[in-house]
Formats: structure tokens, C-alpha cells, sequence
């Protein structure tokens, strides 16, 4: 389709990524109107012994909108309001407040402040940022699946199960491991290259990732394995640029880790309904970016390599070189 097809599936991918925000609304009031079709009335549960007919009905809300409303309260209500109200409110306050009390220029003030700042910042990151990070990403993690599995039981029917056991935790720790291999290739290439080819390469590679992180609950629902997936969006690129372009930016705009991994937590709930709901533009275009085959091709060797023998590293990666090509071409 040419550039015109490339610019058109990037635009829509883009649209696509908002439509969480949108859906949202949607499946809760689809899903209490489904509930109210299917409850008893008031006066059937008073026939029944269940209830008082002068007991006020609750409205139900469903489990995405109350996961979505948890995750914005934890990452954003608690841990970001507080990394904004030491760094930008408490600290600069003390700083003035030792202005005031020793003057700008003295040995006493930068003395005392310099450690008490100090110790400040040990206590923060010690007893609040480290446990705070540890145990939102945690419920984050538990939160984000079951906002998926809840958006696609219902839009889409019951998920698809794994084979076993066994593969399920094959594919999530391999899954993991590459994208773990994908965030330093991203980097290290926007470090080698020059400006701006490198930062380029480096925010599409982040895009792509992004998307990958978006859709794979709904593709892993699917049944797809890790190379399926690679490959669906190595083939259909221009898409999946414009899908995780936003999401990209939006954790990009400020320097720290823990303010853009919250703003991340933030969004991302809109982003994986997003991507349940998405229908992605598959012909784009005939070429195929292959940023995912060299981690895949060090990926594969770590593990057969570094964990066990080449049977269990076929148990284990789920994707040889064979079958990931294979996939890619079908994925076309």
C-alpha cells in the first residue's frame, strides 16, 4: 500500500490507543444493564426471604471500572502525590527554611542542610519509596490481569487455556526475559547512534514494546505464544507504532523513573482495554521491521546455553529460530 498505507494504519493505531478511555464508561453500564437483566426483582427476593422490599437496591459497578479506580488511587492518589510532596513541597520548603534561619552563603547552613538532607533522603527511599515500589508493582501486576481477564471474558468470551502448566510459566518468564533484553537494546542504541537517528530508534522501539505490553494479555487470552505474538507485530509495525506512541510520550515527559513508572501505572489500564477492543490494520505494508530477532537469537542461546540442556531449552523458550520465521510469515 505504499507510504499512504503505512500513514494510515499509524493514524489509526493512534485513534485506537485513546479508545480505552471511551470503552470504559461503555462496559460499565453494559455491564450493569446485563446484571439488572439477569437479577431477581426486589419483589422476588422479598418472596424468596432474601431481602426487605424497602431495601434500596445498590447500584453494581463492574470490576474493570473499580480495578482502574484502585490503580489511579494507588499510583497516583498515594505513591506519586507523595514522591511530589517530598521532592517539589518538603524538601525545597527545608531548604528555604534553612535559608532563612543560617543565610544563603554559610558554612553552617550547607553543613547541617547537607546532612539532614541526607538522611532525609536515606529514610524516603529506605522505609517509603522502596517498599511503596515493590508492593505497588506487585498489586499493579495482579490488578492489570484481572482488569484484562474481566475486559475480555466480556467482550470477547472465555480466554483460551495453556496447554499446561509448564508452558504457561515457559512463555511468562521468556516473555519477560525478552523484554527485559528489548528495553537495553532500545537504549543502547539511542546511546551508540547519533542524535537524532538514535532517539528515533530508540522512542519506536519503546512504541512497539509499549504495544506489546498493551495487547499481550489480550493475545495471551487468545492462546498465542510469545513468537506469535513478535511476530503479529513485527509484520503489522506501522500500526503498532501509532498505537503505543501516546502511552510513550506520556511516560517520557519527565526525567524520573518512579514519576513515569506511576504515570504509567495510571494509564495503562485504559491502554490494556484499549488493545482488547482494537482491531489492528494488516496491510499496511509487505515489509517487516526484525527489531525483536536478535534479542530472540540471544534469548534463545542464554537459555539453552545458561539454564539446561537443548530439550528443556525447547520446553522453556517455546520459539526456535524455524518457528519464529515461520510465524512471522504467517502473521503476513
Amino acid at each position: 500500500m505504499g507510504i499512504k498505507g503505512i500513514l494510515a494504519a499509524f493514524l489509526k493505531g493512534f485513534y485506537h490507543s485513546f479508545k480505552g478511555m471511551l470503552v470504559i464508561t461503555r462496559l460499565d453500564k453494559e455491564s450493569n444493564e446485563r446484571r439488572s437483566r439477569h437479577s431477581p426483582t426486589i419483589r422476588q427476593k422479598h418472596i424468596d426471604g432474601e431481602d426487605s422490599p424497602n431495601t434500596p437496591r445498590k447500584k453494581e459497578n463492574s470490576k474493570v471500572i473499580i480495578k482502574v479506580m484502585q490503580c489511579a488511587m494507588l499510583n497516583g492518589g498515594i505513591f506519586l502525590l507523595s514522591v511530589l510532596i517530598f521532592e517539589y513541597v518538603l524538601l525545597p520548603g527545608l531548604d528555604k527554611l534553612f535559608v532563612f534561619l543560617f543565610g544563603d552563603e554559610t558554612f553552617l547552613n550547607k553543613v547541617i542542610w547537607c546532612w539532614i538532607k541526607y538522611i532525609l533522603l536515606l529514610i524516603y527511599k529506605t522505609l517509603w519509596l522502596v517498599p511503596m515500589f515493590i508492593i505497588s508493582k506487585i498489586i499493579n501486576a495482579f490488578w492489570f490481569q484481572d482488569i484484562a481477564d474481566s475486559a475480555y471474558r466480556y467482550s470477547r468470551g472465555r480466554p483460551v487455556s495453556f496447554p499446561s502448566i509448564s508452558e504457561l510459566f515457559a512463555d511468562s518468564i521468556f516473555s519477560i526475559f525478552v523484554q527485559i533484553l528489548f528495553t537495553i537494546q532500545a537504549n543502547l542504541i539511542n546511546y551508540i547512534l547519533l542524535h537524532p537517528v538514535g532517539y528515533i530508534l530508540y522512542m519506536v522501539q519503546l512504541t512497539l514494546l509499549h504495544s506489546l505490553y498493551c495487547f499481550e494479555y489480550k493475545w495471551f487470552n487468545m492462546g498465542w505464544k510469545l513468537h506469535e505474538r513478535l511476530a503479529f507485530i513485527e509484520a503489522h509495525w506501522a500500526y503498532f507504532i501509532g498505537f503505543g506512541l501516546p502511552l510513550t510520550i506520556l511516560t517520557q515527559l519527565s526525567d524520573s523513573l518512579v514519576i513515569s513508572g506511576c504515570v504509567f501505572s495510571i494509564l495503562f489500564p485504559f491502554f490494556i482495554i484499549s488493545g482488547n477492543e482494537a482491531s489492528p490494520v494488516m496491510d499496511a505494508s509487505d515489509v517487516q521491521l526484525q527489531f525483536f530477532s536478535l534479542v530472540i537469537a540471544f534469548a534463545n542461546t542464554f537459555f539453552s546455553n545458561v539454564i539446561g540442556s537443548r530439550q528443556r531449552h525447547q520446553s522453556t523458550s517455546l520459539s526456535s529460530a524455524m518457528v519464529y520465521q515461520t510465524a512471522r510469515v504467517q502473521r503476513r
